[in-house]
């Protein structure tokens, strides 16, 4: 099992970025998909979540407007496009695969939002 993200880096405020996760080793498309963030010093928090055919999603109102969730069973992959930046947008950003019985996790990617 595989859970693959990609798409972070350094972007200056008000920008945008559009994050990856690549998933492998599972049927994809029976499992609800969700982002989380982590900043240093700070608990992990879920930004945004998918279900398993794509009909629902959710959001914290922290990104609520700025963030979409979407996914693409067909390529296995979900996506997170941030809009409207702000610095306090900084963490590493995981994805997470949630079935009834199991759970997966990706290895991160960094965001940074500084001017």
């Amino acid at each position: 099992v595989q859970l693959v993200e990609s798409g972070g880096g350094l972007v200056q405020p008000g920008g945008s970025l559009r994050l990856s996760c690549a998933a492998s080793g599972f049927t994809f498309s029976t499992y609800a998909m969700s982002w989380y963030r982590q900043a240093p010093g700070k608990e992990r928090e879920l930004v945004a979540a998918i279900t398993s055919g794509g009909g629902s999603t959710n959001y914290p109102d922290s990104v609520k407007g700025r963030f979409t969730i979407s996914r693409d069973n067909a390529k296995n992959t979900v996506y997170l496009q941030m809009n409207s930046l702000k610095p306090e947008d900084t963490a590493v950003y995981s994805c997470h695969a949630r079935a009834p019985r199991f759970a997966y996790w990706g290895q991160g990617t960094q965001v940074t939002v500084s001017s």
